[in-house]
């Protein structure tokens, strides 16, 4: 017997009004467009200009547009800065909207660099903007229930290149599509929406589908889209109409084509951006072939690893009550990784293999918290009060980035903490509501033309500084400033104010300025004038001790310090340090660095008894030897002597110390001291027991072979390494020689990157730096050895391959392991490409980690080694990659299960369609589902 929809939705679904054409309350703004409005004549929809609608941002013309869109031919490009800019758009209370933006940049001019910022739904956070393809178009759709009459679009928050928008739309759903238990707290954010043998690559949207949503067709192969496809996939089609009316009224179009698996089987692998997280997952099932009075078509989710989920079995003619009509099995709730992976098998009794037709993943996205109310209504006020407020900032004052003129606190929800609005041509009397901002601690209202007398503002008890200086206040001043627990500054000069200034804030310390009131005036208080002349002596007596004890530890301490500088440090070490000014990465001859830290200097003698006359070499640097040492105080460490006491020596020499000494993180081999004596120049580092992760990786030395998670986590901190000399440092620091024997392990396996005698500064207005190609083989970036021009990206492709290694197991370079070949890049993207992960595993993880981690590294070190610079990510989004697939081999964080009363949401992860239309009960926390945190 198949599985179906509980009766009570059913009936729901029968009873439903059919689709209804909302083009006329669609809005869709043209963002940096400057020609007028006009019609798009392939989908027929009114697109707007967002000139006069937005008051911030430039229009610039794209370069080199790939789409034929008119909406595409400019963008509108917003500042590098610290502000948020938005949009706001008209939505009706408790309504349901998709809400849409797209991104297209275009070609990179020379001196351009892709950009990457954040985008933001009110106080909600989105998605990541991070741009790698200038020729694709980047779609982000949430789906919400509107909470108030507007919300806000906004973009924000850059870490590289200018944040943009090419487009965004707003479409209302109609009446309870895309409902949910936890749409309270939840947003629902598109992760994928495939039409099924599609017929073409091109996708899916108005006037096929009323509510223009955009169906990607799975013909369209981006890196990893859709892989995996089982053998004797077929895709049908049909022009006889569908019964779409059902909940989600999918459109017909999409309906009237499917897959087929005619050897019994359907699989697909997808990733889903932004997981692992909860989601909502639909599938859209017809069946569109005529099939035999004895044919059926009965199919079951195949996931070996969970047989808990491989219990409901889907008869799509039965369920949908006949052929061709719509079936929508769903869960509502479920747990899903980045990688998607994904079969359907057919039952026994089937005489027809599985069919699908489309389906669609949302990801629930917790509703950020907007600020408080209250606090919202006194900063609209005075915005009201002041042109040259009203459209300074704009959106949610706190989330995520703070207006000028205010501060927020951390709390949920933020409250406003400062207010600093002086000189700002504020008329109009100061907003009773006021009182209601508790949080308050500055009000700064000075220099304006406020009117009227002082409110109540008796709950400000965190107020601790008031301005109002400079105004045309009137009226007495209020009793209650002379209780206000916290105030200690207080400033009402020139203004109107009249009557007794109260006796509390006279009698208190208090700053407190009150010039320029003419009818304001303190009452008469006795002067003990006896009390002031004794105060005053005793505060001169205690003035004079303080100093003269001063006096005498300054001159103790200078000979303390003068005794020191002609001893050692107490721990075997000759130290000597420089206090000569200098340039930041240069040290003189014979004498000892001048950096802005303080490098140890070590005796060559000392040298030879830690190393016992350097008798155990431990390895090579990219300069010279490196000798095991114990220093006096039983310290170990790594003596790197240069093999080259050449000029060219000496420089390198020089760079290095000068480099090493001003850098300090945790993924970094911390340069420990230096010599530079007898034509010896010496680096000493702190020693790493386990040495190179090139021993463990491939073996040598008799080391421990790694498990998986151990390589990820050894990548995840060489990452770390990278992305602080990348961002970090100033000016930025590429490494240019990254690779498995730079990168060594700690006592505890933790990795620290090595080696810099080939890093370079990075100049601070270049984006990218003319030299020698110069790095390791199998290891260089083919761009930079072919341009010799050095950029960021060159150590991103190099890590690339160090995550290929830490996969397989293998070296770069090897004719034995790729064949004509020859690298390991070229062999590993050719099996990536085929969907085929396993077969450049180690055969030593295999069976020991979950396939999905291993293909969400596979990915990202293949983005690392694409051919150009710009078509790679950044050491940033490669350790999130790492990050997730940490999450995805643990299983234990970022996922809680929403259904803990449920024994099968217990006992496995839950994976797309499982138990067909399985509505599990919600597991509430505090009254809100609790989806996974990224």
């Amino acid at each position: 017997m198949g599985f179906y929809f509980p009766h009570f939705l059913l009936i729901f679904l029968f009873l439903a009004p059919p689709v209804l054409s909302q083009v006329k309350d669609f809005i869709s703004i043209d963002c940096g467009g400057t020609g007028g409005n006009y019609t798009d004549r392939r989908t027929g929809l009114t697109w707007i200009s967002d000139t006069g609608t937005i008051s911030h941002g430039t229009s610039v013309e794209v370069e080199d547009p790939k789409a034929n869109s008119p909406q595409y031919l400019k963008r509108r490009e917003f500042p590098i800065d610290d502000r948020k800019y938005c949009y706001t758009l008209s939505t009706q209370e408790r309504r349901r909207y998709l809400v849409r933006a797209t991104f297209q940049y275009g070609s990179l001019k020379d001196e351009d660099t892709y950009p990457k910022f954040k985008l933001y739904l009110d106080a909600t956070e989105w998605s990541t903007v991070t741009i790698f393809d200038a020729s694709r178009i980047y779609v982000n759709e949430m789906i919400i229930r509107a909470s108030s009459t507007s919300i806000d679009v906004c973009i924000c928050c850059a870490t590289t290149g200018s944040p943009f928008i090419s487009t965004l739309e707003l479409r209302p759903l109609n009446l309870s599509m895309y409902a949910t238990d936890f749409e309270d707290s939840f947003f629902l954010r598109v992760a994928a929406r495939v039409n099924f043998g599609a017929k073409t690559k091109d996708i899916i949207r108005y006037p096929d589908d009323p509510y223009d949503r955009i169906w990607d067709s799975d013909l369209e192969k981006r890196q990893n889209y859709l892989v995996g496809v089982a053998t004797g996939t077929k895709r049908i089609e049909t022009s006889r109409n569908i019964a779409v009316n059902t909940r989600e009224y999918p459109p017909v179009k999409v309906m009237q084509t499917a897959v087929v698996g005619t050897e019994g089987k359907l699989s697909y692998r997808l990733n889903l951006e932004g997981f692992p997280g909860n989601a909502r997952a639909y599938a859209y099932l017809a069946e569109i072939e005529d099939l035999g009075p004895k044919e059926t078509r009965k199919f079951k989710l195949d996931e070996p690893n969970f047989a808990d989920s491989s219990n409901a079995v889907v008869n799509i003619a039965e369920n949908a009550n006949g052929s061709y009509t719509l079936y929508e099995p769903s869960y509502m709730n479920v747990s899903l990784q980045f990688v998607l992976s994904f079969s359907f098998g057919k039952t026994r009794d089937s005489t027809r293999g599985p069919l699908l037709n489309a389906m669609e993943i949302s990801k629930y996205v917790q509703i950020g918290t907007k600020t408080d109310k209250q606090d919202l209504v006194v900063l609209n006020a005075l915005r009201l009060m002041s042109a040259e407020i009203t459209s300074a900032d704009e959106g949610d004052p706190c989330v995520p980035t703070q207006w000028e003129w205010v501060n927020c606190s951390s709390n949920a929800p933020p409250r406003i903490t400062k207010i600093n609005i002086s000189g700002k041509n504020v008329k109009g009397e100061i907003p009773s509501e006021l009182n209601n901002m508790e949080e308050l601690s500055e009000l700064w209202l000075d220099g304006n033309s406020l009117t009227g007398t002082l409110p109540d503002m008796t709950n400000l008890i965190n107020l601790k500084i008031l301005h109002l200086e400079n105004n045309q206040l009137t009226g007495p001043l209020p009793s209650y400033l002379g209780s206000l627990p916290s105030l200690q500054e207080l400033y009402i000069q020139n203004n109107s104010f009249a009557g007794d200034i109260p006796p509390g804030l006279l009698a208190r310390k208090l700053v407190f300025k009150y010039e320029d009131n003419p009818g304001l005036h303190k009452v008469a208080q006795k002067k003990k004038h006896l009390n002031l002349v004794v105060g005053t002596a005793v505060g001169v007596f205690v003035l004079l001790i303080v100093i003269f004890l001063g006096g005498l530890l300054f001159v103790r301490n200078l000979r303390r310090k003068e005794a020191q500088s002609k001893t050692s440090d107490g721990k075997g070490y000759s130290m000597r340090i420089s206090t000569k000014a200098s340039t930041p990465y240069s040290i003189s001859r014979g004498s000892h660095l001048m950096d802005d830290g303080i490098a140890c200097y070590i005796a060559f003698s000392e040298l030879e008894e830690a190393t016992n006359n350097f008798s155990k070499k431990i390895g090579k640097g990219s300069f010279g030897s490196v000798y095991y040492g114990r220093m006096r105080d039983g310290k170990e460490v790594a003596v790197k002597i240069m093999a080259d006491s050449s000029s060219h020596g000496d420089q390198q020499f020089v760079t290095e110390v000068a480099l090493l000494s001003r850098i300090h993180h945790r993924n970094l081999v911390p340069l420990i001291g230096y010599c530079e004596e007898e034509h010896q120049c010496v680096l000493v580092y702190e020693y790493m027991h386990n040495g190179t992760l090139r021993d463990h990786i491939h073996g040598y030395a008799d080391q421990e072979r790694l498990d998986w998670l151990t390589r990820l986590r050894i990548g995840e901190d060489a990452a770390k390494g990278l992305e602080y000399l990348h961002t970090g440092c100033n000016p930025s620091i590429i490494h240019r020689d990254v690779k498995t024997s730079n990168i060594l392990l700690d006592i505890n396996m933790r990795a620290k990157v090595s080696d810099f005698g080939l890093s370079r500064q990075a100049e601070e207005d270049l984006t990218h730096i003319s030299s020698v190609a110069r790095g390791t083989v199998g290891y260089l970036d083919p761009e930079y050895y072919a341009c010799q021009q050095l950029t960021e990206k060159s150590d991103v492709y190099s890590f690339g391959v160090v995550l290929l290694e830490l996969i397989s197991g293998r070296k770069p370079v090897s004719q034995e392991d790729y064949g004509a070949e020859l690298n390991i890049v070229h062999w590993a993207r050719s099996l990536i490409r085929k969907g085929d992960v396993v077969s450049i595993m180690d055969p030593f993880l295999i069976g020991n980690l979950k396939i999905e981690s291993v293909w969400r590294i596979a990915e990202v070190a293949i983005q690392c080694v694409q051919q150009h610079g710009v078509s790679r990510p950044r050491m940033q989004e490669i350790i999130l990659a790492i990050q997730d697939a940490m999450k995805i081999e643990k299983d234990t964080e970022g996922n809680p299960k929403i259904s803990p009363s449920s024994s099968k949401a217990q006992s496995s992860r839950k994976t797309l369609l499982t138990s067909f239309l399985e509505i599990e009960p919600p597991d509430l926390s505090n009254g809100s589902l609790v989806p996974s945190a990224r």
